[in-house]
């Protein structure tokens, strides 16, 4: 039998459920039969709203709040059987919306009930009059182009589907929280819903750190896939020396020609000649290198080009060259110069004919490769001394590009140094505070014979040998060259420059020599100590062996 309830009718009344809330304020609690709840302030609820919004978007903020919502109402509903198991089917359904009106979340005023328990036939239009989330919304000016009352509605779900033993589904069809004049609900049974699917998701468990760490890995491959574009796989460097010779690689990498790196040991000719492979046609060939010098001279041949089975003792099985694991993409040869005669005279084939055989064989095998070779010595005077085939050399030397030493691009090594110890911080799960003030200077004036490969490896040194959260020191990075610690001196106008001082009285010829006044070393000595303890003034009075009134008296008449 269907029992019906019309908005004319007398709601039952509020005093048996309002008699089991205690206020214990003695021991902290606040009871609704033996529901413990909270008294919180719906202004705390309007910024928790505005947060979990702002972190995880509207869709799991709704989700989070309308499961909150659903918990809430399956503890009221065995609340209702409990004090009202004699009521009719409309006074045990109306106890959910009177319990919601007692906690102060929103006013009920049903319009229509029609309930079936013994059928499971159930519909219900609902009027909710002052919302609290239709408050937070408006408190934290959070405007919304759908319906706000997602806690609300997840409590009329939970509510009416354990009340009539199936699933229940409501929508808000109104909501004055999205400049709707009246918030108002309809609940029916969910199969007579076409999406209730849809609604039902917002109660699966919804864990965002999946996602997240999906996310991390998508943003890996997207930052690698936007350096190799922006094109900062040049490394790092912002020196107008070093951008001349990125701009040169721009010129020729689109091209074929062959391409010769010039340059000291350590300069980075391989990060050059794989930008260079990266920013051509062939980006999404294989980029192949082999450091010559690292190869025995009777096995050159055998791994430039390939051997075949039992070409020579320990040739167990046929295997592919550095060529034709290059074909379809670029092949880098560091330190050409150390290749041997016979090597050079294939090579010089290759090049030409573009096809090679393997050691041992007598097929020919086509080769589509393109050749980046690097060396630190002057290939015309190996040329000139016999050791370097002369038609070879004009073969490669089509495009030369010097790469500039370190020392000649001083302005990129605090850029260096910060990317190093990224690396190094990430690598040892440590981190420092990076170079002293001191250590930097030395780095600046220090030449550097080992270019870019001795700053890494001296960074990785200091990294290892410096206490967490401590500064790398000079002599962290130079523990066996004392005098490095003391080659910064002063110009003549109070900056630290390179010096050339060694102990003793020469220190004190030089700074006379150098015409300045004993004003100037004075006010030199007090912003390096100033400096050195962080503008801490008796730190350095400390560091200057005198008292802090003498140091602030020096520092009031300062310029």
């Amino acid at each position: 039998m269907i029992t019906t309830y019309k908005a004319s009718q007398h709601p039952p009344s509020l005093k048996d459920l309002s008699d089991q809330v205690r206020f214990l304020g003695s021991e902290g609690k606040i009871w609704l039969d033996e529901q413990r709840m909270l008294l919180i302030q719906v202004s705390m609820m309007a910024s928790c709203r505005r947060e979990l919004i702002e972190m995880l978007g509207v869709e799991r903020a709704k989700g989070f709040f309308m499961r909150l919502g659903y918990q809430s109402g399956l503890k009221d509903a065995e609340l209702a059987r409990k004090l009202r198991p004699q009521g009719s089917d409309v006074e045990m359904f109306f106890t959910g919306p009177q319990l919601h009106s007692l906690k102060g979340m929103v006013n009920v005023r049903p319009q229509t009930i029609d309930i079936d328990l013994e059928n499971g036939q159930f519909y219900a239009d609902i009027e909710w009059q002052d919302s609290f989330e239709v408050e937070n919304c408006q408190t934290e000016n959070l405007h919304s182009d759908q319906p706000v009352c997602w806690m609300l509605l997840g409590y009329a779900i939970s509510y009416s589907s354990f009340f009539l033993g199936r699933q229940i589904i409501y929508k808000e069809v109104s909501c004055r929280g999205c400049g709707d004049a009246h918030c108002r609900i309809i609940g029916k049974p969910a199969e007579q819903w076409d999406d209730a699917e849809e609604v039902m998701r917002y109660f699966q468990s919804d864990p965002i750190i999946d996602e997240l760490q999906a996310l991390q890995v998508q943003v890996a491959n997207m930052r690698q896939r936007l350096q190799i574009e922006a094109g900062k796989f040049y490394g790092i460097g912002q020196s107008a020396v070093y951008r001349r010779t990125c701009a040169l690689i721009d010129k020729v990498a689109l091209g074929k020609a062959s391409v010769l790196l010039l340059g000291e040991t350590g300069v980075g000719k391989e990060v050059i000649a794989r930008s260079l492979h990266l920013r051509s046609e062939r980006a999404g060939g294989p980029f192949v290198a082999l450091n010559c010098a690292a190869i025995p001279p009777d096995l050159i041949e055998a791994e430039l080009f390939g051997v075949e089975k039992g070409a020579y003792t320990g040739a167990q099985q046929s295997r592919m060259g550095r060529f034709e694991r290059a074909n379809g993409g670029s092949l880098f040869l560091d330190e050409i110069v150390e290749l041997t005669p016979r090597a050079q005279a294939t090579l010089l084939r290759v090049l030409q004919e573009e096809e090679l055989e393997r050691v041992g064989d007598s097929q020919t095998r086509k080769v589509d490769v393109r050749v980046i070779t690097a060396t630190h010595e002057d290939l015309e005077n190996a040329v000139k001394q016999g050791r370097f085939r002369a038609d070879l050399f004009y073969r490669l030397n089509v495009f030369p590009v010097r790469i500039p030493a370190l020392r000649e691009r001083r302005e990129d090594i605090p850029l260096l140094i910060e990317h190093f110890l990224e690396k190094l911080h990430a690598s040892y799960k440590k981190k420092t505070l990076g170079l002293s003030d001191r250590a930097l200077q030395v780095c600046l004036h220090y030449d550097w014979p080992g270019n870019i490969r001795e700053l890494e490896n001296l960074m990785e040194r200091g990294v290892i040998i410096t206490d967490e959260n401590q500064s790398i020191t000079v002599d962290a990075l130079f523990p066996h060259s004392p005098q490095l610690a003391e080659s910064i001196g002063l110009a003549s106008d109070g900056r630290l420059v390179k010096s050339t001082l060694a102990s003793g009285q020469d220190w004190i010829d030089t700074i006379i020599d150098s015409g300045i006044g004993l004003d100037g070393v004075e006010d030199a000595l007090i912003q390096a100590a100033m400096e050195r303890s962080q503008q801490n003034v008796s730190e350095a009075a400390r560091l200057l062996g005198m008292t802090r009134p003498a140091l602030a008296y020096r520092l009031k008449k300062s310029p």
